[in-house]
């Protein structure tokens, strides 16, 4: 049995979710492309997960709660379950952004905390 999951998305299509593409058990992450003047189709909030977004390239804008915020490359933000939100490209310019999508609260430890050093080397370490 295999401890990984490599595979390849497309990073041209409209909205790539990698919860089937790496069978991931414990989040949602999706790369989403919109063309310039192009929104996500509707605003919506979660009853459970909290979202992380990253902007990526381009520029655009954010529906949040009632107010609109400007998004640009580098951009990143974390919209709690019951926040409404919905983010669309800017007039010239398309956007594309990851989301993330885990259960608030669930996180048990970070990297460092987590982590355990190998003493295995891969080749450019040796």
């Amino acid at each position: 049995m295999s401890n990984y999951t490599l595979s390849h998305m497309d990073l041209s299509a409209p909205r790539s979710e990698l919860h089937d593409l790496l069978k991931l058990t414990g989040a949602e992450i999706s790369c989403n492309n919109l063309p310039a003047g192009v929104s996500v189709p509707f605003v919506h909030s979660h009853t459970l997960n909290e979202e992380i977004y990253i902007v990526l390239e381009g520029a655009g804008m954010l529906y949040i709660d009632g107010e609109e915020l400007p998004l640009k490359a580098g951009d990143c933000f974390r919209i709690a379950p019951e926040g409404e939100r919905c983010v669309c490209a800017g007039k010239d310019s398309p956007i594309r952004f990851l989301c993330i999508q885990v259960r608030t609260d669930s996180l048990e430890g970070f990297t460092m905390g987590d982590g355990v050093i190998s003493e295995k080397k891969p080749s450019w370490l040796s």
